[in-house]
């Protein structure tokens, strides 16, 4: 009797699933079970898929996926239905999947059996609600694997799934090494029963469950403690403690290769169903795959480490005198490596240099290489070691940028030779090289299209210190790069960065600076570390540390951030703050420059109208310097005293002997207008004749804000007469030409004032100022003592028109007719 006889005669039929071909062959049993005609056919994957319940037809791919891993049988339940769907029968299927080299082939058998009814046996759940749920599972527990960007997060989230029906409460991940078994990760051990976890690693070729997996590929399910004791009798003694019933050890495997075993064991009996053992399976492939992407995400991870460790610097020897911090943060993507790069180098002849332990010249670097790619950091790493290697030579700032541009410029003609015809694409740097005397705190500052300094005053005014710049590095060979010189003050702090730190986060240079300083004016203490984690926190932290920016599709960039801060004593309240520009008859473009810094040092000004005022007039009075003379002019400003009676005042010095005299000029005239300017907006203001050349000063009072105490006529601030009205000011500010500024002496240099009186008075207030006196105004210091970008020898000699009554913050002042050589004959 054939076998397909003895099968009909049990009402069991034969099929062949052909997965290649997408062919099903079936004998007349299996025909008649499908619903078709008792006879041999042969039916498309189509055809044959529409006989069974859509629901049980996505179960035979998990069955067969199994079967074909575990080199098992496949079973499964299946229920077939006609052509309007209606439920004809259910039918078991026991199939052996043969593999071949394009697929696999199905054969197995069809039996009709008694629709099972929901069963009381713990853990066997066999409803469709289960096997919703156990999708469900599936999908959430691919979506956590595959979020996971590290093996700690893979193992996270390997010990928090809760499978449908049946959960592990032990689980361990191992891994292969050559021929050791080694712990990924476990969890669910107990302290104190780790006496197996004492056995790693271990030999593949162990008779341990685990190893045994790693070593076949093949999946080992121990239902029974008994089964386990029987199988591994050497390792039953460290498992029995730990009190499991069951246990479920499955490949790992990812593109065909085995690279360590998934153990599940389980508080409770487990018969290991096949949907529970295909649960286990798609689990475990899952699993395979984020630990493979982990480990590459991890190997990436420690490389770029590695090339930050190699490229980015430590800070080096300490400075006496001086505090130094610095962070690097890149962007997240690739590598997380990019162009920005900080650096700090001891200059030749340096103590620093010759004994290690710091106290001469030292050069800070920050740059930017264009782009965020390994090239740009290969590139970056080449001009970091030129740059050292030109520093070492004793080269000064300016002729140190202009080698590292001409090097950069060959190297990035050179650098990308591809196959293709297209040319290299050139890359440039942007970089900012400061080199530092920490004895004097002086700053030779050279920058190559890189972000200004910063610079936070000891009462914690944020400045940026404008400095003079080229072109970035690489643009062109031969690039010229002007030196600065600024001083830090004792007690102040030095910030360079790259742009990353101002424009991350969605922000242009405007709002991101307005983000630095509010860091930087928050920041208390003299903790560099903190302030540097502060700053990094501002543009990458938390929410709660950081805000967007307008341009929330701006792309984010590496950050780096160099901090220098110069030992001093705590400032007290109230303490000078002080600026000092020089603006040479080359850089007209340092007069912008001169307002921005000023505006910066009244950012908490109260009266906004006065820093307008202010500004306008050191705009005047510099211009007027640059258009009358042949010399240079130099900026000081000052502002003392407590918030909310503060004094600013303001000189502008030059060479020129000619002294400015007030004038009334006609309405057509195009000039003269400066000096009258000068007395409508400031509350006091002089000339002061020196030995060479003179200085043309301002103050105003911050508890005069926004109403002047003197009339515009007769420059007394004593006098009860209101100030000009401010329709009367916008009227005089409108007709204003652009080069009507401070004249010196002239035809009308004695013309007559409004009331009838000669003027002889170089000052809006009715003091005459032209004989110099030793007293400086407000403080009792010599304003060209203060350091600064001044050069020294320049000592002002100021004489402080003072009449009484000149106002808060004025400081000490002669007193009316103390014998002061005020020379006043227009009010005294």
């Amino acid at each position: 009797m054939r076998t397909e006889d003895v099968l009909a005669a049990i009402a069991t039929g034969l099929w062949r699933w052909d997965n290649t071909a997408g062919i099903v062959t079936l004998d007349a049993e299996a025909a008649r079970l499908l619903g078709l005609p008792a006879e041999a056919t042969a039916l498309s994957e189509a055809a044959a898929r529409s006989r069974f319940h859509p629901v049980d037809w996505n179960e035979v791919n998990g069955t067969v996926n199994l079967a074909v891993a575990e080199d098992t049988l496949a079973e499964a339940r299946l229920r077939i239905v006609d052509e309007t769907g209606r439920v004809l029968r259910t039918v078991r299927s026991r199939s052996k999947p043969v593999i071949s080299p394009h697929g696999y082939i199905l054969v197995g058998t069809l039996q009709e059996v008694a629709e099972p009814q929901p069963g009381d046996a713990v853990h066997t759940p066999i409803t469709g609600d289960w096997r919703r749920s156990r999708e469900a599972f599936l999908l959430d527990a691919g979506r956590a694997l595959a979020e996971a960007r590290s093996t700690e997060e893979v193992l996270r989230v390997a010990a928090s799934l809760s499978m449908p029906g049946f959960e592990p409460d032990g689980l361990a991940v191992f891994g292969i090494t050559g021929d050791w078994l080694t712990v990924i990760g476990h969890h669910g051990h107990n302290p104190g029963q780790d006496s197996l976890m004492a056995e790693f690693p271990m030999s593949t070729e162990t008779e341990y469950p685990a190893a045994e997996v790693a070593r076949t590929g093949r999946a080992i399910y121990l239902p029974t403690p008994a089964t386990y004791r029987e199988r591994y009798p050497r390792f039953w003694p460290a498992v029995a403690p730990l009190n499991r019933q069951s246990w479920a050890f499955v490949p790992l495997v990812d593109a065909g290769v085995t690279i360590g075993a998934w153990m599940a064991a389980f508080a409770y009996p487990v018969s290991f169903s096949p949907d529970e053992r295909s649960v286990l399976t798609t689990v475990a492939r899952m699993l395979a795959q984020a630990l493979a992407r982990a480990g590459v995400a991890d190997n990436e991870r420690e490389l770029s480490l590695g090339l930050q460790r190699s490229m980015l610097p430590m800070l080096g020897p300490r400075i006496p005198g001086m505090t130094v911090a610095a962070r690097y943060v890149p962007t997240g993507g690739g590598l997380q490596v990019g162009g920005d790069w900080y650096d700090v180098i001891a200059l030749p002849g340096s103590t620093a240099q010759e004994n290690g332990k710091g106290g001469g010249r030292v050069a800070l670097v920050i740059g930017d290489v264009q782009g965020h790619d390994v090239r740009a950091a290969g590139m970056m790493g080449q001009l970091r070691i030129a740059l050292r290697a030109y520093a070492a030579e004793g080269h000064p700032p300016d002729a140190v940028l202009s080698r590292a541009s001409r090097f950069l410029y060959g190297l990035t003609d050179t650098y990308d030779q591809r196959d293709s015809d297209e040319p290299p694409t050139p890359r440039f740097a942007t970089c900012l090289y400061i080199e530092v005397d920490p004895a004097t705190g002086t700053l030779d500052v050279a920058r190559a299209g890189h972000p200004d300094p910063t610079v936070r005053t000891t009462d914690g005014t944020v400045l940026m210190r404008p400095a003079e710049g080229g072109l970035p590095l690489g643009i062109h060979p031969d690039t010229d790069y002007p030196t600065t010189r600024l001083v830090l003050q004792p007690g102040e702090t030095l910030m360079m960065c790259t742009d990353g730190l101002i424009e991350t986060g969605g922000h242009d240079l405007d709002t991101g600076w307005e983000r630095i300083r509010e860091t930087l004016e928050r920041h208390t203490g003299d903790n560099l570390e903190i302030l540097a984690d502060a700053l990094v926190q501002a543009a990458h932290g938390p929410p709660e540390h950081h805000h967007t920016g307008p341009f929330s599709d701006r792309r984010e960039d590496d950050i780096a951030v160099l901090l220098m801060s110069r030992a001093g004593e705590p400032v007290r309240a109230g303490a000078t703050r002080h600026i000092a520009l020089a603006i040479a008859q080359a850089q007209p473009e340092r007069v912008s420059a001169a307002r921005s810094q000023l505006r910066q040092l009244l950012h908490d000004w109260a009266d906004s109208e006065q820093v307008d005022s202010a500004a306008l007039m050191v705009s005047e009075m510099a211009t007027n310097v640059l258009i009358h003379t042949d010399g240079d002019a130099t900026l000081t400003a000052d502002v003392t005293g407590e918030p909310g009676s503060r004094r600013l005042r303001v000189e502008v010095s030059d060479d020129s002997d000619e002294l400015p005299h007030k004038r009334r000029p006609g309405e057509m005239a195009s000039s003269g207008r400066g000096l009258l300017l000068m007395e409508m907006l400031a509350d006091m203001w002089g000339v002061d004749p020196r030995g060479s050349g003179k200085s043309i000063w301002f103050e105003l009072y911050e508890s005069r804000g926004g109403s002047k105490d003197r009339s515009a006529g007769s420059g007394e601030p004593g006098d009860d007469a209101e100030g000009p009205s401010s329709d009367l000011l916008s009227d005089f500010l409108a007709d204003l030409a652009p080069d009507e500024l401070l004249e010196p002496d002239g035809p009308q240099a004695d013309g007559a004032q409004g009331d009838g009186t000669r003027d002889d008075s170089a000052q809006g207030d009715g003091a005459r100022s032209d004989s110099p006196r030793s007293d400086s105004p407000g403080d009792g210091t010599r304003s060209g003592d203060r350091p600064g970008d001044i050069p020294p020898g320049t000592e002002s000699g100021s004489a402080h028109a003072s009449p009484s009554g000149a106002g808060p913050g004025a400081g000490p002042g002669p007193a009316p007719g103390s014998g002061s050589d005020s020379g006043s004959d227009s009010g005294g």
